[in-house]
């Protein structure tokens, strides 16, 4: 057997050593939270980035207010199983109790938009202090090629699927 052996009385006390792979982990509360707080956390992060005192929310907030949303949602949504069209595959809206599983992979996307995107002060300067046109293709292609996200990497997702 493995020994829960992590110096953080904490850790060995909450979270367990070995892992159950039956757990439900690609839910679709899993999705709607998750996409819903990494937006979210986005959008409020950029916003308040403009103020003089810019003020910023991290990912521990969305992982708080995340579990009794999922809690509640998994108490409400429906046994039911959706096939999809001319496929075999199936899913459940509500495969069973909200796990950590799924916890853990909200709070790693509401980590992923917490951050925002970086070159929306290149964007910016553009066009408040150059006053040049910008046009929308260049300044998407710009975010997407400048983001580099070392929080967010596809290691974080094979850990916990």
């Amino acid at each position: 057997e493995e020994e829960n052996d992590s110096p953080i009385e904490e850790v060995r006390l909450t979270v367990p050593a070995t892992d159950n792979p039956n757990l439900p982990v690609l839910t679709l509360r899993m999705w709607i939270l998750g996409i819903l707080s990494c937006a979210l956390l986005a959008f409020v992060n950029t916003f308040f980035s403009y103020r003089q005192n810019s003020l910023w929310i991290g990912a521990v907030a969305a992982q708080i207010v995340t579990l009794p949303l999922g809690k509640f949602m998994a108490a409400t949504f429906p046994d039911k199983s959706i096939g999809l069209p001319f496929t075999k595959w199936s899913f459940s809206l509500n495969p069973g109790p909200f796990n950590l599983k799924e916890h853990v992979l909200i709070t790693i996307f509401a980590a992923c938009g917490a951050n925002g995107v970086y070159a929306i002060s290149i964007i910016d300067i553009v066009k408040a202090f150059y006053r040049r046109k910008l046009n929308p293709l260049a300044a998407f292609l710009l975010s997407q090629t400048t983001m580099v996200r070392h929080d967010c990497d596809a290691s974080c997702f094979k850990i916990i699927i």
